[in-house]
């Protein structure tokens, strides 16, 4: 890595090349010369947003079913557990990432594997059986018999009407999984993981061109899929407050106060990423320090963004301690946001929140494996470039900027409330 002197302050820049083979499978190879290790990560651009209404949790179901075979290969793990590698995989919303770790002179290994998977499944009735079991499973442990489990399930249709963002990556219904046909899970893999949508990078003490070549000999020639245009309906503009209140087997009431934000692009994402952090960002960040702390009307509280690629969130959530109410504590909450909206931050305290941004952001670009991750995420925003850009972003924002999105966000209009509460 390339050190970079800034005004004020110095940054890694991570440097890389880039290649786009003819299927469309775009590459990024990043030399650290540092470690014998090789990071390879291939990031398929689809996620729950992807899915139909009535066909949810499909993504969430192939980050299992891209484990258990492929057209070559009967075992993945096995077979890179052999060569010394270790793997895993997750979803979200917006994404599916695959990535692993293996000794440099295994990586053609790696290449292997990962191509076989991509060019085609080791599709099975009994495969899918059992890994439609799994997430099913995995859906009734994390989100229906666990306390709070079943949170974003509220929340999230809550704050979205008309988007996809309105259902988790689980999905609507454990039906929709349950129910899932051979034809159904088929259409979805080659409709989506395919080269032309997808990212891979490779990072570790790599020559570019050999390793380009190894590339191209292993997927070059796995055909592309049909060219996909998202065309999601795009969230209205919320103009009314809303409100959702629940009893549940829980031990405490809890709120959660969420407010629409920008698309993850939009240079608003850095201003209010920096007021979560103001927020809820360590011990003495101002929801802990005042409402934790002092006050006492919490146990815990915390402030995060989703950072979505599309039009995303801020939420705001508190435990409320015994005796306190929802009324006391939506109180509370709305006192610091006021407070946010109206006066300026201290210099010193916006300072500290820098500096932990750019102790976060330089930390992780350490190691190989978060720096393939960051790279493909930014590609597949739209430049892998982005990666060196970032701290520089969140350094460059001042007072008036926090005080100024605050405003714009926190408009009493525009929250989307759920009361969770403790069944008496």
């Amino acid at each position: 890595m390339e050190l970079i002197h800034a005004e004020h302050t110095l940054f890694y820049m991570v440097n890389f090349e880039r290649f786009v083979l003819d299927n469309g499978l775009r590459v990024i190879i990043h030399q650290d010369k540092t470690t014998p290790i090789v990071a390879v990560n291939i990031l398929y651009n689809v996620g729950a947003r992807d899915e139909h209404p009535d066909q949810t949790g499909f993504a969430h179901l192939f980050e299992h079913l891209m484990f258990e075979g492929s057209a070559n290969v009967a075992e993945y793990d096995n077979e890179l557990q052999m060569a010394g590698g270790e793997n895993n995989a997750f979803t979200n919303n917006d994404i599916t990432n695959y990535y692993l770790t293996i000794p440099k002179h295994n990586l053609e290994t790696a290449l292997w594997l990962e191509s076989d998977r991509m060019l085609e499944l080791a599709f099975s009735e009994e495969k899918l059986r059992v890994q439609k079991n799994v997430v099913s499973e995995e859906f009734r442990q994390s989100f229906l018999n666990q306390p709070y489990g079943d949170v974003w399930m509220l929340l999230r249709p809550l704050i979205y009407n008309v988007h996809p963002y309105q259902w988790s990556t689980i999905g609507k219904s454990i039906e929709h999984v349950q129910n899932a046909t051979m034809d159904q899970v088929k259409d979805f893999f080659y409709r989506f993981y395919r080269p032309n949508n997808a990212v891979l990078v490779l990072s570790g003490d790599l020559d570019p061109e050999p390793t380009m070549e190894l590339v191209k000999k292993w997927f070059a020639d796995i055909p592309p899929g049909p060219a996909h245009q998202k065309d999601l309906p795009e969230e209205p503009e919320q103009k009314s407050s809303r409100k959702l209140l629940v009893e549940r087997d829980v031990p405490f009431d809890e709120i959660y106060m969420a407010f629409h934000t920008g698309k993850r692009l939009d240079e608003n994402f850095y201003p209010t990423d920096m007021i979560t952090d103001l927020l809820a960002g360590g011990r003495s960040s101002r929801l802990r320090e005042n409402l934790v702390r002092k006050r006492k009307i919490f146990s815990e509280s915390n402030a995060w963004i989703t950072g979505s690629f599309d039009k995303g969130f801020l939420a705001v959530s508190g435990k409320l301690m015994p005796g306190q109410t929802m009324e006391i504590a939506r109180e509370a909450i709305w006192e610091e946001l006021d407070i946010l909206k109206s006066h300026p931050v201290d210099e010193y305290e916006l300072q500290k929140v820098k500096n932990k941004m750019e102790a976060a952001n330089t930390f992780a670009e350490m190691g190989i494996l978060s720096k393939s991750m960051n790279l493909a995420y930014y590609e597949l925003l739209g430049d892998a470039d982005l990666l060196n850009r970032q701290t520089e972003k969140y350094l460059a924002l001042t007072r008036e900027d926090v005080m100024h999105y605050s405003g714009k966000i926190f408009q009493p209009e525009k929250v989307s409330e759920l009361n969770y509460l403790a069944k008496k």
